[in-house]
């Protein structure tokens, strides 16, 4: 026999076992020996995951950055399917820790804890189509589920010490597809943590939490059970700095500030209006975005929050059509008719563009945008005020999130008198901007992204005529 067959066959049996044949991935070395940084994680909204603009975003994504930053290494992020493959990725020394887990007994046998840098409280979500449960006795015999990997089989167990009639099931699948279930009817009640729950309630308004289900756990990143002192020390040491310099509040902000602005008729507003009314706009907020090179989903978000998508609506202050625009704003944008939707729209588009681009360039994004619409609403004056403020006060004028603390002082005497701009009503400002960004996000979950003719950055001057 000639040796050809013979190696075929051993090709094909690597083939149809890839695992076997496969060389073993090398394990990490100590952050003490290497230039890389390797950090287990799974692609969810709240870990790691690809934002509009086609960059990484998460709040372990930014966190794992700024240590990496810190120890002035580069970093690499090895994705999992499941969080509870981290832990095997974690025993293979694959990474040097596993990021967005919820502390839990069963976890601590197996695994050191860094520190705490988020709270969760466990929640017992129901479907609003239904009665609202008021404690756990009113869950016997009822359908449970929690996703696979989350630690609240633990306050259940203790739970079922009351309740002996209390069970539930540990589903494979994420937190976001339980809920779709919790939402479709097809169970009756999940445990979830609350960040998860507020966020989820902007896309299933027919959601809610019915009762805090036990005390409040802790996000952490995990590290193996021989991992070195020194190591976490380095870990202490530098959630005590991003605590203490405002960083940890920051990124808190970014992903999780915003969520519990809405009320559930605000999003099954724009849910309801995204079916009726979004498709006769969208071509408009297309080309907005091939003016300004801004995503079409938050200008959108914006013109929802500004008139929810009425060419004609007008204020008592005379703020006209699809994106409220003044009579200086219109003129100023050369808009002949306020209540055309497709001059409003690319005015409004081009306005939230000059003010973004007024802004100091050391301003970063997402927080450049949040301060232009915040701009959007009381002007430009009225936020460099704020800005003024709170350097005033010590905060960082560069930082949305300390700006949301000065926005609204500016309708108080002590203070505005002292501005060159004077009263505002700058609450109303946070409020728009908060209220956008999860109109964004809602629009982001539900709306594709618009493919363009021009390169990327390549944008029209904000003063350029409509026609």
């Amino acid at each position: 026999m000639r040796p050809f067959p013979r190696l075929f066959i051993v090709v094909i049996a690597c083939g149809s076992l890839l695992s076997a044949c496969e060389t073993p991935e090398r394990p990490v070395l100590p952050l003490d020996q290497t230039d890389e940084l390797v950090v287990i994680t799974v692609n969810s909204p709240d870990t790691y995951y690809e934002n509009a603009d086609g960059a990484y975003a998460g709040l372990e994504f930014d966190l794992a950055s700024e240590l990496a930053r810190d120890l002035g290494i580069k970093v690499r992020f090895k994705l999992v399917p499941k969080l509870e493959d981290a832990l095997l990725a974690l025993e293979k020394r694959q990474g040097h820790f596993a990021a967005g887990f919820i502390m839990s007994d069963k976890l601590a046998l197996g695994v050191r804890f860094g520190p705490v840098y988020q709270s969760i409280q466990p929640q017992v979500a129901y479907n609003t189509d239904y009665s609202r449960p008021r404690s756990v006795q009113q869950l016997a015999g009822s359908t449970i589920e929690i996703a696979s990997g989350t630690p609240y089989a633990e306050q259940l167990n203790k739970a079922r010490q009351r309740v002996p009639d209390l069970k539930w099931t540990d589903v494979d699948m994420t937190t976001d597809d339980l809920l779709a279930r919790l939402a479709e009817g097809k169970i009756d009640y999940a445990v979830i943590g609350a960040p998860q729950m507020n966020l989820a309630k902007n896309f299933y308004p027919n959601l809610d939490a019915a009762f805090d289900l036990g005390w409040p756990t802790g996000r952490v990143w995990v590290f193996p059970l021989f991992t070195e002192r020194t190591v976490l020390k380095t870990m202490d040491k530098f959630f005590g700095r991003i605590e203490q310099d405002g960083t940890l509040t920051r990124l808190l902000d970014r992903y999780y500030g915003h969520i519990e602005r809405l009320e559930q008729a605000d999003v099954s507003g724009i849910l309801d209006k995204r079916r009726t009314l979004l498709p006769d706009l969208r071509d408009y907020f297309h080309q907005a975005e091939e003016l300004t090179a801004i995503d079409w989903r938050l200008i959108a978000a914006l013109a929802y929050q500004e008139s929810h998508w009425n060419p004609l609506a007008v204020s008592f202050a005379n703020v006209r059509g699809l994106m409220m625009l003044t009579e200086t704003t219109a003129d100023r944008m050369k808009v002949t008719d306020r209540l055309d939707v497709r001059q409003s729209i690319l005015a409004g588009a081009r306005y939230l563009l000059m003010l973004k681009d007024r802004l100091p360039v050391r301003i970063k994004e997402p927080d450049r945008t949040w301060m232009a619409l915040a701009a959007y609403n009381q002007g430009f004056g009225h936020l460099e005020d704020a800005r003024i403020l709170a350097q005033r006060m010590g905060l960082n004028p560069d930082s949305w999130v300390d700006l949301k603390k000065t926005m609204p002082l500016l309708s108080l005497s002590k203070h505005f008198r002292t501005l060159k701009h004077g009263y505002a009503r700058g609450g109303e400002a946070v409020v728009l901007a908060e209220s956008v960004r999860t109109y964004y996000e809602i629009l982001l979950k539900y709306e594709r992204p618009y493919s363009w003719g021009f390169p990327p950055g390549d944008k029209v001057s904000p003063g350029v005529p409509l026609s």
